[in-house]
């Protein structure tokens, strides 16, 4: 009986002190406010390497209920569709959050898609080998009607890039130990028109030269440090 009384004693203790500490180690300062301002406008130019802005081609447009639980989560979004000499069309999408805590998260294609009536038949961890190394990625194949939409992204939480739930967490939990709470940016392209391979090859050759136009600093928002 003594032995169970004491147990339940350090139980209680333990359950005690994660509770202050939760309270004592919340993180209060915003990354976002200890630099430059983000401006997604400016940062993404228009033309680069072989690919220009398709003005002829309006963004997809999403349900009103979408939008509002974007408008939670993002301070910013930019969606634009580029086009290169082979014709070959390429949708980005950039999403801008100042708080990437807990009650902040980013919202995920596979959620998205499915909720604008899409099936995402497929979806699989990558990566893309840029100039400046191996950028970690998730890949998926969305379908609605003969709609088929191969699609890459990556999630970057702090000065990260995070794609797993796993290391979006251990991300949040560094900044929060810390007492920041980091901000975070989705970067999603995607292709219509053309098969899954040939749609995956171009959306690699569309980061890189991406990742090749922009200044250092925006470079670094857009994917962070990685090897």
């Amino acid at each position: 009986m003594l032995i169970a009384n004491r147990r339940m004693l350090i139980i209680g203790l333990a359950m005690v002190i994660a509770a202050v500490l939760a309270v004592v180690m919340k993180p209060t300062q915003r990354l976002a406010e200890s630099g430059p301002k983000v401006n997604l406008e400016s940062m993404i130019p228009k033309q680069f390497g072989d690919w220009q802005l398709d003005e002829t081609i309006m963004p997809l447009m999403i349900s009103p209920e979408v939008q509002a639980n974007l408008d939670k989560i993002y301070n910013q979004t930019l969606s634009r569709t580029y086009i290169n000499k082979k014709g070959e069309r390429i949708m980005l999408s950039i999403a801008y959050g100042g708080d990437q805590s807990d009650s902040m998260q980013v919202h995920k294609p596979e959620v998205c898609y499915p909720a604008q009536g899409f099936q995402v038949l497929k979806q699989e961890l990558g990566s893309l080998n840029t100039v400046f190394g191996e950028l970690p990625v998730k890949r998926l194949v969305a379908k609605k009607g003969a709609r088929v939409e191969p699609i890459t992204y990556w999630i970057k939480v702090g000065d990260e890039v995070a794609v797993t739930g796993l290391k979006r967490k251990l991300a949040q939990l560094k900044y929060g130990l810390t007492g920041y709470v980091p901000d975070g940016m989705l970067v999603r392209v995607s292709t219509i028109g053309i098969d899954e391979a040939r749609g995956f090859s171009a959306q690699q050759v569309f980061v890189d030269a991406l990742l090749s136009s922009v200044k250092k600093v925006d470079r670094l928002r857009l994917v962070g440090t990685f090897p």
